[in-house]
């Protein structure tokens, strides 16, 4: 007879650190039927990725609440991605983390979810709240907003072409419309993937 397991909704998540012994402790601690934990020495990948997603995920509330449609969304996401990657490497992550469990995993997570902050924050701005009227409504912490200020500031300081985080700082600090910015971002010079 086979056996029957019980247990939560499946996730995985990873674990960064320099020092294996620590990884192996956390995983070890944390791995179960429910939950999976891989491992990196990539902290500043994992870190950056993390950090970074938030970005996309309240131009996924913008994206969502302007009605754009699913091809936008996947546009949006993959851009993003592309963007996050670029930035993260500069500033010392491992391509491949971005990929992972804390860039792409993380990434789709928060741009899909409903409980997300930042996505919920995107929306209201796409519904035309300001951003004081947007972090009422939220009521909670919204890491985007802060992030878009210091990834702004970190694609000049590497010279990192970040189109997506240059246009929404743009609608949160310089007034542009949401769908201006849309407008902005598909008519930009031609490129090549």
């Amino acid at each position: 007879m086979q056996k029957k397991y019980q247990f939560g909704i499946p996730t995985a998540i990873v674990i960064a650190s320099k020092d294996y012994d620590v990884q192996y402790l956390v995983q070890d601690a944390f791995m179960n039927e429910a939950m999976r934990v891989y491992t990196s020495t990539d902290m500043q990948g994992v870190e950056l990725g993390g950090a970074l997603k938030n970005i996309i995920a309240f131009c996924a509330g913008v994206t969502a609440e302007l009605n754009l449609g699913d091809n936008t969304f996947a546009a949006l996401i993959s851009r993003g991605l592309t963007e996050v990657a670029r930035l993260g490497v500069a500033m010392g992550g491992e391509h491949n983390t971005f990929y992972g469990l804390s860039g792409l995993g993380d990434l789709i997570v928060t741009c899909m979810s409903e409980h997300s902050r930042n996505r919920k924050a995107g929306r209201c701005i796409g519904r035309g709240l300001s951003l004081e009227e947007t972090k009422k409504e939220v009521g909670m912490t919204i890491e985007s907003v802060d992030n878009i200020e210091v990834a702004y500031e970190l694609a000049k300081k590497y010279n990192i072409e970040m189109p997506i985080v240059e246009t929404v700082y743009d609608v949160l600090y310089h007034n542009l419309q949401p769908r201006e910015a849309v407008l902005k971002l598909m008519t930009r010079e031609k490129k090549s993937e």
